[in-house]
């Protein structure tokens, strides 16, 4: 396995929802990550690409519960992701919600018609993503 590659997570009574982050700024995902590990239940995998989000999709199967992408990405953009995840049955009811730097104006209405369940644009809250993603999984923290 190669260092950019991860274990996809096997459902347990522990861990029973996995959060894919799709970022290619460490930074950017570290913080997301951080605020997500304290969700009781969550793991968290991890892609910089959009190709390389649809990889870990394709092979955890049914075990990603949600998405956390960017919009600016290298390879593949968010706006491919989304729409690909939207076209495919098997992934398009996943709630997705968009972190982005994108400073266009059109950006969150443009997102809106996607279907995402939410925007936050950079510099963003990682309590309110945190929030949102917990809402959408219907989980609360202790």
């Amino acid at each position: 396995m190669s260092e950019n590659e991860q274990m996809i997570p096997q459902a347990t009574q522990e861990t029973t929802r996995v959060i894919l982050i799709v970022e290619d700024s460490e930074n950017s995902a570290a913080t997301i990550e951080m605020a997500l590990l304290g969700i009781p239940g969550v793991s968290v995998l991890l892609a910089g690409s959009g190709l390389e989000a649809l990889r870990i999709i394709n092979e955890a199967g049914t075990a990603v519960q949600a998405i956390v992408t960017d919009l600016n990405m290298p390879r593949m953009d968010g706006f491919e992701l989304i729409r690909r995840i939207r076209d495919n049955a098997r992934t398009s009811a996943l709630p997705i919600i968009v972190v982005s730097a994108d400073t266009d104006p059109e950006t969150p209405g443009r997102v809106a018609q996607m279907h995402v369940e939410a925007f936050f644009q950079k510099p963003f809250s990682p309590a309110q993503v945190r929030r949102k993603l917990e809402q959408l999984l219907n989980v609360t923290s202790p």
